[in-house]
């Protein structure tokens, strides 16, 4: 039955430290990252820039499409200056002594003389605009319609011609412009003075016209693509950057993994779900490589363009600036508050993940197993509560994390009602110009924006500084001891073939020991067996002959030499193995049987093949030795296990390993495999593990182990004749 998983209870490490060594790791890419982060910087000052010009854009363009109603005043202050103290006094003595003047036109000027002067309230034509809203406009209207009303001979000496901005206006435009305005009411001048536009004359219709002045616009819209384009190259070579980093950090920690995985002891293994393992090197490296990617640069980008808003904001307009900030600030202070809350969740996800994973790699390689013990059910149900457990997490974290973005959302709206509220009464008031709203909209998406964004790559990161955590804490595992000191190497070639185990004790941990005392020898050529009940040590035993474990005490010599002083790679190099499971990758019978080995013939592998009595199965396959052994189903367990002996005899070893290699095959094929490792045995020292006693009854020497300890030893016949713990185990596998 699969054993339940539980959650790694180790405290996990906190978010700043994950994320520091997260980036001390990054140190080979540092350049790369470098300049990803200075494009992420400049691509955001490029942003900033982009909302003043268009401010000047929009201004232009508003400008451009109005008339130029202030222009109106110079017109009206250069008319009145016709009717200053001094000019009139001049100007009455001319009309009055002129010839050219009627008696009549005299007289009708004179009339408006005396009226003038008999004002209630000593009111007079001064300078000034035409209406006003003290208490003399009323008188001041009435007196220019008396002038307008005077004959045209009057009023051509009255009125001279006047110059504009540099546009000269005669007296008849004056006089007709004045006809057109007088009548205009102070509390809708603009209105009114639009509707009569129409009818002004030419001179001073040119002076108000709208104008757009095209070269400040097309100077500014140049300038918005040049900054638009950059801002798209920089953000291309910036996401390249990090592409290239992030898929090279991926590469560099599945790398370190899989030598890692090399040097792991086989105790890490023992105490491992191997589905947690792969989940460490498939789903957290994914999640690093991914994250990395997106959120990095997005939050160096965030940042400068949240700071940046900021200062852009209040040296345009402070009174702006502190609304879209108040009305965006609470909006930040939530996302703070819930950062906080969710890495917890985010942490125990990945390791519920590694959890989930592991279960269902465990479930479905004994698939068969289950239906066979129609273990469903239970199967289920521990699948069950790891998926719910994944789904709490999952829930809880996500759930946290997802109200960033619906809040953010309203935080930003809000702020851009707020801006056009308080934009258009400072507009009204005069204080700022309507390209500032326009700026003012952008500057508050670009500072709300970054607060999601920056959301956003925080919950990225504590993912990723999760995930870290976990491929981290299995690259800081503890590793085989380092044997790059020892020199000493035994050549298989000239090794006789005497091992010796002299006291040997062994223990997972040092409380309990597996091993006791074992001590044993065995000669050049001799076939050694070792038999026990499950759990006696037998596997442990070769296990510590291959210095899979290293042994707690004793020691274990190989031709005289202690294999503590060899490293491992020799010793590995010194024995061949056969295992009760046979181990075939995906790839041809060549490849296989040839594995690891070097300038190997096919004629030497047929010899191997027809040694072992598998090449006239090979020459049935299509391909024969080219045969795929992944695409082909119709390869027995026997013929494979017959395919690992030909392996066997291609490796040139002085010592041979059978661990219960007959295990697995049916009778009649346990007699082919017996012959072939007849054949694989013959010069070897052998050690065989069986359970089956009736395979090793030829063996030169047999221990008996129970307990860690060797209780019997000897030839079967030899422990036949004890009667003891051997010939109870025999005798039992023959009773009917």
């Amino acid at each position: 039955m699969p054993r339940p998983m539980h959650a790694n209870n180790e405290k996990s490490k906190d978010f700043v430290g994950s994320i520091k060594r997260l980036l001390a790791n990054l140190k080979p890419w540092k350049i790369l990252m470098g300049l990803a982060i200075t494009l992420a910087f400049l691509s955001a000052i490029l942003s900033l820039t982009a909302p003043n010009k268009l401010s000047s854009l929009t201004d232009v363009i508003t400008n451009g499409i109005k008339p130029n109603t202030e222009v109106l005043q110079d017109v009206v202050k250069e008319i009145s200056k016709n009717f200053n103290s001094e000019a009139m006094s001049e100007k009455t003595r001319i009309i009055l002594t002129s010839e050219d003047i009627s008696i009549e036109d005299k007289t009708t000027f004179q009339n408006f003389l005396n009226k003038m002067q008999e004002g209630t309230n000593g009111s007079k034509i001064t300078t000034g605009e035409i209406t006003t809203n003290d208490n003399d406009s009323a008188d001041n209207k009435e007196m220019m319609k008396s002038i307008l009303n005077l004959p045209s001979s009057v009023l051509s000496i009255l009125i001279d011609d006047i110059s504009v901005n540099g546009t000269k206006i005669s007296s008849e435009d004056e006089i007709a412009f004045l006809r057109s305005v007088i009548d205009i009411d102070a509390s809708k001048v603009n209105d009114d003075t639009l509707k009569v536009m129409d009818n002004l004359p030419e001179s001073i219709y040119n002076l108000i016209k709208p104008t757009m002045d095209l070269d400040a616009a097309k100077r500014i819209i140049i300038t918005l693509v040049c900054l638009y384009l950059l801002s798209a190259i920089f953000g291309y070579i910036q996401s390249y950057s990090m592409t290239t980093v992030s898929n090279g950090f991926a590469k560099d920690l599945r790398t370190r993994i899989s030598v890692k995985i090399n040097k792991l002891p086989l105790k890490f293994f023992d105490s491992h779900e191997i589905g947690d393992i792969l989940s460490r090197v498939t789903n957290d490296v994914d999640t690093i490589a991914q994250n990395l990617n997106q959120s990095l640069a997005t939050l160096i980008s965030s940042v400068t363009l949240f700071i940046g808003s900021i200062i852009m904001m209040f040296t345009t307009n402070w009174v702006m600036a502190i609304t879209a900030i108040l009305s965006t600030l609470f909006g930040f202070t939530f996302m703070i508050s819930i950062l906080k809350k969710s890495q917890k969740y985010f942490i125990a996800r990945q390791e519920e993940l590694g959890n989930i994973n592991g279960h269902i790699e465990e479930i479905y390689s004994g698939h068969n197993v289950v239906l066979c013990y129609n273990a469903k059910g239970e199967v289920t149900k521990t699948f069950d509560e790891l998926n719910g457990r994944l789904r709490e997490c999952n829930k809880k974290s996500q759930f946290l994390s997802g109200l960033m973005q619906p809040m953010m959302g309203f935080i930003g709206n809000f702020g851009y009602v707020m801006v056009c509220i308080i934009g258009a009464l400072l507009t009204m008031k005069g204080y700022i110009t309507f390209g500032v709203i326009v700026a003012f909209m952008i500057y508050v998406r670009l500072f709300t924006n970054p607060l999601s964004q920056i959301a956003q790559a925080m919950t990225s990161l504590q993912t990723t500084a999760a995930a870290s955590e976990r491929v981290f804490e299995f690259l800081d595992e503890k590793e085989m001891t380092d044997e790059s000191n020892k020199t000493k190497v035994l050549d298989k070639t000239k090794v006789k073939g005497d091992i010796e185990f002299k006291n040997v004790k062994f223990g997972y941990d040092d409380s309990r020991l597996i091993i006791k005392d074992f001590s044993a020898s065995a000669h050049p050529g001799e076939k050694v067996a070792i038999v026990g009940p499950t759990g006696a040590g037998k596997t442990t035993m070769v296990n510590l002959l291959m210095k899979f474990y290293e042994i707690n005490s004793g020691d274990i010599l190989i031709d005289g030499v202690s294999t503590k002083d060899l490293p491992r790679e020799n010793i590995h190099d010194l024995f061949v193995m056969v295992l009760q499971d046979t181990w075939l990758f995906d790839g041809t019978i060549r490849d296989n049987i040839k594995f690891n080995q070097e300038n190997i013939t096919d004629e030497e592998i047929w010899a191997a093949c027809k040694t072992v009595g598998v090449d006239h199965f090979i020459k049935t396959l299509p391909g024969g030795l080219d045969c795929v052994i992944g695409e082909n189903d119709s390869i027995s367990g026997g013929q494979k296990q017959l395919l690992t002996i030909a392996r066997g005899m291609i490796e040139n070893a002085p010592f041979l390993i059978l661990d219960e290699a007959t295990s697995n095959v049916d009778t009649r094929t346990e007699e082919l495999v017996q012959k072939a490792m007849d054949k694989l045995m013959e010069g070897r020292t052998s050690f065989i593990i069986a359970h089956r006693l009736s395979t090793i009854k030829n063996a030169n020497l047999i221990l008996v182990m129970n307990d860690g300890n060797i209780i019997e030893q000897g030839t079967h016949e030899e422990l036949m004749k004890k009667n003891g713990f051997y010939a109870d185990l025999y005798n039992s596998q023959f009773k009917k």
